[in-house]
């Protein structure tokens, strides 16, 4: 197997019946799983254990939080600091497991479909968490292929979709997508897949 952001909710476009020969890909984090409080749990222990804040973190349902978040609210972390809450928030995260909760429209279809066509997770997470998240939710077995998190040569996130779409050699016509963050989605469409979050029959 190979293995942050605005939250939104799965934009439902089209109604259809899956074919045999269609390759489904699945986003993880607010699509498949929502992790939202589970990782503001995690980032808000590891911030507490590092640097004493004015006021407490507060949670934010409309916004996951993430790095970025995390420099808005302690703009003056040092390197060491950064690095170190950031680490530690990858260790909470497994404590936290239980405020995870599956979709179960989206864990419906890929548990009806990964019987028949194959199914695919692309996901933006590192694999070490997206396998325990997967693995806790007993769901890993239902993926053909696992792809996650990656990097250019320059150090730059590459488009997930194209990556996964090179790497099976699959056409791109012959893939559906389910992503729940817009930005995720206009990456989809510029691996020109067609089908993105249809409803099913």
């Amino acid at each position: 197997m190979l293995c942050a952001s605005v939250k939104h909710t799965v934009t439902i476009k089209r109604i259809m019946e899956i074919t045999k020969d269609k390759v489904l890909f699945f986003d993880m984090d607010g699509t498949l799983i929502d992790t939202d409080f589970a990782n503001f749990l995690s980032y808000k222990k590891a911030v507490e254990s590092v640097i004493n804040l004015d006021k407490e973190i507060q949670y934010n349902t409309n916004e996951r939080f993430n790095r970025t978040t995390l420099r808005a609210i302690a703009p003056n972390l040092t390197d060491k600091e950064y690095q170190k809450i950031i680490q530690r928030k990858e260790e909470n995260y497994k404590e936290h497991l239980p405020h995870t909760k599956l979709n179960k429209q989206m864990a419906d279809i890929l548990t009806k479909y990964s019987k028949t066509n194959k199914t695919i997770l692309v996901t933006n997470c590192r694999e070490e968490r997206a396998m325990m998240t997967l693995n806790y939710h007993k769901i890993t077995d239902k993926f053909n292929s696992i792809f996650c998190r990656e990097f250019d040569q320059n150090e730059q996130k590459v488009n997930k979709f194209k990556n996964a779409i090179s790497r099976l050699g699959v056409p791109p016509n012959l893939v559906i997508a389910f992503e729940n963050e817009e930005k995720e989605i206009s990456d989809a469409k510029d691996a020109e897949i067609e089908i993105i979050n249809p409803k099913i029959a």
